[in-house]
């Protein structure tokens, strides 16, 4: 029930919410080309595994999309720490900060699927929360010369009785100002349909109680960036070479995993095919009971999934059925079919393929293990210029409405680098180091168990510490 009402909410959604419509609507152009169009389209399909190719019974889903942009979600998340420090004002960013890195991991899984993900604070009951906003839901309208987005449209939806309310909200940046340093609009128009074809009518926001208090149109003055944060994979569109606009995370792949998820089918066949079965003549057996196919036979009380019926004119006559599996092949040829999907989007053998059929010399593990981390270091990159953004955008707002006291901030990105450095063998190293007294040994300390240098001295031997004291002194 929830997957049907899922897909008729994303029925009306597409037929609302067209390119022509948000045009006529707003006065804009939205900047996604009808080939964009279909492969954002596309992209979500496959992840929510509804892909066209897919068939009942015949060929099934690996659910690879899903997998692979959950992976670059997790690596690029790993052992992410980013925090605002510096005054009240920046305890107040990091605690609503805070629950954005909660939901963090999950949503930038759909953002690596469909192509992109957008931050957008708001300020409602005189409070400051963030929508997550994956990139099917929203329009941009324009870039600037460096092909970043300064304006879009995000979309709102609620039904209430019979009548269907659409919320657009048009956000446009100024690089140079209109007037009186204004360079920052931002315009909301609501509709109201009875029917999910159109639009609809024009209402005013004040007719809606969820949408009273949002104004038609604010101008803010002295921007230096839009009030939102957009991610996006960091993968070159080859879809729309001219466009900025992010594609999925297995846009390179997408013809490969088909191919996987027909293989797939073959083998799900293959096993189906090669049960093991009898065939018995119709004479050594007993009509059936089945009051609807009553020409229908059984043996005794054993399952027709084993013996199955033939009309030879003998009563004795029972023949094996027990063809061998030619299982092994087919799992090969899957196997290098997802080696090569693994390849495409920039993953390291071995994390969607059979891990024991990878070649294992040094230099192929460093150079699988480089191509993954080299791709998680850019979607690090670019999540961290979204995130920062939508700081920027968050201190803005909390400055507009005087949600907390002015100060400046300091934000703080740390992204671990286990995909390339062995975590154990580089603390051996670094114990090695502190005992030949190149570094310090509350460095080792530091490293090892992630205290300060302060608790990292505390724990240390009293003979380490009148050691380190004398050593100290001396100097």
């Amino acid at each position: 029930m929830f997957q049907k009402l899922l897909n008729f909410i994303k029925g009306v959604v597409k037929k609302m919410f067209s390119k022509d419509t948000i045009k006529n609507a707003l006065a804009v152009e939205v900047a996604i080309s009808n080939d964009m169009i279909k492969a954002i389209d596309l992209f979500e399909k496959i992840y929510i595994n509804q892909a066209p190719w897919l068939k009942k019974d015949k060929v099934e889903s690996l659910e690879l999309g899903s997998a692979i942009a959950n992976e670059f979600a997790r690596l690029t998340t790993l052992e992410m720490q980013s925090e605002i420090t510096g005054s009240k004002r920046a305890d107040y960013l990091n605690e609503q900060y805070n629950r954005v890195k909660e939901r963090l991991n999950e949503n930038l899984e759909i953002g690596n699927a469909v192509g992109g993900l957008v931050f957008k604070p708001y300020v409602k009951n005189n409070s400051l929360y963030v929508d997550l906003i994956k990139g099917s839901q929203f329009y941009p309208t324009e870039f600037d010369s460096s092909g970043n987005i300064i304006a879009g449209i995000f979309v709102s939806q609620m039904t209430k009785g019979e009548s269907i309310y659409t919320r657009l909200e048009y956000h446009k940046f100024y690089e140079t100002p209109i007037e009186n340093s204004i360079n920052y609009v931002i315009k909301n128009v609501a509709y109201r349909s009875e029917n999910d074809l159109t639009l609809g009518t024009q209402v005013d926001l004040e007719s809606i109680e969820e949408w009273a208090t949002i104004e038609p149109i604010t101008a803010i003055k002295y921007l230096e960036k839009p009030l939102f944060g957009y991610y996006k994979p960091p993968i070159a569109n080859n879809i729309d070479i001219e466009s900025p606009i992010g594609v999925s995370v297995y846009t390179r792949a997408i013809d490969l995993i088909k191919e996987a998820d027909r293989q797939f089918g073959r083998i799900v066949w293959e096993y189906e095919a090669s049960e093991k079965a009898v065939y018995v003549d119709e004479l050594a057996t007993k009509p059936s009971q089945n009051k609807v196919n009553k020409k229908s036979f059984v043996v005794g009380k054993l399952k027709e999934r084993l013996y199955r019926t033939l009309n030879t004119g003998k009563d004795e006559f029972f023949k094996d059925y027990s063809p061998e599996i030619r299982d092994e092949a087919l799992w090969r040829g899957l196997n290098k079919t997802l080696q090569r999907i693994e390849f495409n989007v920039g993953l390291a053998y071995g994390t969607l393929s059979e891990p024991n059929t990878v070649d294992k010399t040094a230099t192929e593990i460093k150079s699988s293990k480089q191509r993954s981390y080299a791709t998680v270091s850019k979607m690090q990159d670019n999540l961290q210029k979204a995130l920062e953004n939508l700081i920027y955008a968050m201190d803005v707002l909390t400055s507009l409405y005087g949600l907390a006291p002015d100060g400046n901030y300091e934000t703080s990105f740390n992204w671990d680098d286990s995909l390339v450095v062995d975590a154990k063998e580089e603390q051996v190293i670094m114990m090695q180091e502190a005992q030949q007294g190149f570094i310090k040994k509350e460095l080792y300390l530091m490293k090892r168990y992630g205290v300060t240098e302060e608790q990292a001295k505390e724990m240390m031997p009293r003979e380490q510490e009148q050691e380190e004291g004398k050593i100290e002194d001396e100097e």
